[in-house]
């Protein structure tokens, strides 16, 4: 789906060199050497393959579901030209340290690439293990189901904590919008639920940037705008096979991914939405169905959304106190081994009394501008709802099967996984509960 203008096109530019940050001016690449998104990339796989200068010796790895939508195909056409290792996992597969392991080892000796035939799971797994064997990785998307895809990270879970790793841009990526439309329905709404977390997390970090002086950066945000605008001004067009929708799905979650590889971390992408999904996975009760990851980012994208807009709303600063959770809580609430991690990265955001009243002060004499700027980055809980409900994806937590008592519980301690100062950190800090937000 090349743009009308290549010369306009963020990604065109950013994959020539030539995007101008929009504050500073500087020439930003993405780490890719290809992104390909076609309407059908069918009897071109080889070539692309060969494109990117992947050597002769090829690991594909994909799952029971994935070989099935492309894998197979994939396979075939690149055992033309290649020596092809195929590995097909089982349904469903997890992406822990363990199965990471398990395909680090099972890789033949001297394989020269890792080819990814899926979506965040295999995608991730890929991106572990090229990382661990120092080799390079392609993917072939199967699903537009999230927004990891050109990222320079992967979610691993690690003693119960999914830790984010730093690893590798795959050095190509390629998207066939007609298998991305024969994609089951919720994939796609996954995806569209990954999409729309660009609201909150934008106006988290902002919130972090305005409140702390942690760095923040625009650049992420002008990449994908015209895309995003598109997208959520029909969303409903993803499910009727309506391949431009698809195609600005499939360039907003490109364009994601490459904006958390330019900032050196997932922040524009991943805040308190993020977290709530995380904690909720970390706790939810024995045998409960777990959700698909973009489901949840939608879901929680509209919780953190309505939380954000109650506190922006307010016309009086909030008033922040010393911080009352202590570590013994943490421990008891997430175990001793993923406790003390969780307490690692909470404990350097806990107030003390001079830090307080420096928030104090900084609110009490900016707080009508720092709402203003939130304001203007945030789509409001009103429009991610509307985007949500017209295409079918889940709004409400119930929906997911999430008990309300666990949900509160998110709500209040989510903020305790990750060093990432959010909405959730202020209204705790400020003793605002969350029904009065």
């Amino acid at each position: 789906m090349p743009a009308a203008d290549p010369a306009a096109d963020p990604l065109a530019q950013l994959l020539a060199g030539r995007y101008p940050d929009p504050e500073t001016g500087e020439l930003l690449h993405a780490e890719a050497r290809a992104v390909v998104i076609e309407d059908s990339l069918d009897g071109d796989e080889a070539e692309l393959v060969a494109s990117v200068g992947l050597g002769p010796r090829l690991a594909v790895i994909s799952d029971v579901d994935t070989a099935t939508a492309l894998g197979r195909r994939v396979e075939r056409a690149l055992a033309a030209r290649f020596t092809v290792q195929g590995i097909v996992l089982d349904r469903a597969p997890r992406t822990d340290v363990e199965t990471v392991a398990r395909l680090v080892d099972a890789l033949a000796p001297g394989t020269d690439g890792v080819v990814a035939v899926g979506a965040g799971t295999i995608n991730d797994l890929a991106k572990l293990v090229a990382h661990a064997r120092g080799v390079p990785q392609v993917v072939f998307a199967t699903a537009p189901s999230m927004n990891g895809y050109t990222s320079v990270s992967a979610s691993v879970l690690d003693g119960g904590v999914k830790r984010s790793v730093r690893t590798a841009t795959p050095v190509g990526a390629f998207f066939d919008l007609r298998v991305l439309e024969a994609a089951p329905p919720r994939l796609i709404r996954a995806g569209l639920g990954d999409s729309v977390c660009r609201s909150t997390a934008q106006v988290d970090w902002l919130l972090a940037h305005l409140l702390l002086d942690r760095p923040y950066r625009e650049a992420p945000f002008d990449l994908l705008a015209a895309d995003e605008a598109a997208l959520l001004a029909d969303s409903r067009a993803l499910l009727a096979g309506d391949g431009e929708a698809m195609g600005h799905l499939v360039r907003t979650l490109v364009l994601s991914g490459f904006g958390m590889t330019i900032c050196g971390g997932s922040y524009p992408a991943s805040q308190g939405e993020h977290l709530l999904a995380h904690y909720v996975t970390m706790m939810r009760p024995p045998g409960a169905v777990e959700a698909l990851h973009g489901e949840q980012i939608g879901v929680c994208t509209l919780l953190m959304a309505g939380l954000q807009d109650a506190v922006i709303a307010r016309a009086a600063p909030p008033v922040f106190r010393p911080s009352q959770v202590q570590r013994d809580d943490v421990l008891r609430r997430f175990g001793a081994d993923a406790g003390e991690h969780c307490w690692q990265e909470l404990a350097p955001k806990l107030l003390d009394r001079r830090r307080a009243d420096e928030l104090n002060a900084r609110v009490e004499r900016d707080w009508t501008a720092i709402r203003e700027r939130l304001a203007r980055a945030s789509l409001g809980a009103r429009r991610v709802g509307q985007v949500l409900e017209a295409a079918g994806a889940p709004v409400d937590p119930s929906a997911l099967g999430w008990p309300d008592a666990l949900v509160d519980d998110a709500r209040r301690h989510a903020r305790e996984i990750r060093n990432r100062y959010t909405f959730l950190d202020l209204v705790a800090d400020a003793s605002i509960s969350f029904t009065s937000a």
